[in-house]
């Protein structure tokens, strides 16, 4: 299966079509119930789909799980929870052997029926037909990690081998998943530090030499502000957003930036400053082509 953020690269999906749907929530909840009487009345009058309903609290049971999966369709919000729902939902159904036919015509159905919907509001055309492509966007890219889901799962079923793959798989998901929340309280430790080491160098600006102070706790901010970039970073891509090398490189520019501050106050050899500032001018050129080459790729 594809990496989410690939399958909505793939299908154009971006930060506004996410605006659009989080704005479409409050219609759209107005309308659920309406939505899922229709889609629940087909079920029903399908004679293969009826047939999976065996009892009266599973269907109470599917037709609640359809009606909260619909609503997350319109939160704004596509990152690795939302994903994870998805791909439950496709093994679930392969356990209640259901076929996957009957997944791709309720999402026709719901699809259909937000088009109606929008197609009624009155907005100019170009704001409907923008919102329209949106919603299709969100059941598609719905569907296709659903369907997705639902075949590895019916693989894993009967292939021996395949269940090695995925067990491996799912195991190195879950210690990269470990392993980044180890990073994450690695970087709160080292923000509460750095946080100490400013309010540090800002009492000595008081009790001191007040323009060392001033350097230090200005040396201190700077890494502080890195600390909280480097927490942010961590944040989006544990989200599934892009992980960006530029920060990295500002970490280590940062810290070349302080030591040559700190070494002007002491009055280091001038071959020494010479050195750091020469440094600074390459990481800083080396700084600039990264961040540049991620914006192109944005």
């Amino acid at each position: 299966m594809h990496a989410f953020k690939e399958i909505k690269h793939d299908y154009h999906f971006t930060e506004d079509d996410q605006k659009r749907l989080a704005a479409l929530r409050p219609l759209m909840e107005e309308h659920a119930d309406d939505i899922m009487s229709t889609l629940n009345l087909w079920f029903m009058g399908t004679k293969g789909a009826s047939t999976l309903f065996t009892a009266e609290t599973l269907k109470n049971h599917v037709f609640k799980a359809q009606k909260t999966w619909f609503a997350e369709l319109f939160t704004g919000i596509y990152e690795n929870r939302f994903y994870e729902q998805l791909v439950k939902i496709g093994a679930a159904h392969v356990r209640r052997d259901v076929d996957v036919h009957y997944l791709q015509r309720a999402a026709n159905i719901i699809k259909n029926a937000c088009t109606e919907i929008l197609s009624k509001m009155e907005q100019p055309i170009a704001e409907i037909t923008s919102d329209i492509i949106s919603v299709g966007k969100i059941i598609d890219i719905s569907m296709n990690v659903i369907v997705s889901s639902y075949i590895e799962e019916e693989i894993n079923l009967y292939s021996p081998v395949y269940k090695v793959k995925s067990a491996l798989l799912s195991f190195s998901e879950r210690f990269s998943q470990a392993t980044n929340f180890v990073l994450v309280f690695a970087l709160i430790g080292l923000t509460l530090g750095v946080v100490g080491l400013f309010f540090r160098d800002a009492i000595n600006i008081f009790y001191g030499d007040v323009v060392q102070g001033i350097i230090s706790a200005l040396g201190s901010m700077l890494l502080l502000w890195l600390m909280i970039e480097l927490m942010n970073t961590e944040i989006s891509h544990l989200k599934g957003g892009k992980f960006h090398i530029s920060i990295f490189v500002g970490v280590a520019l940062v810290t070349i930036i302080r030591e040559t501050m700190i070494a002007t106050l002491r009055h280091e050899k001038p071959d020494t400053i010479y050195c750091l500032i020469a440094a600074i001018l390459v990481i800083g050129f080396v700084y600039w082509i990264v961040a540049k080459t991620e914006d192109r790729f944005k």
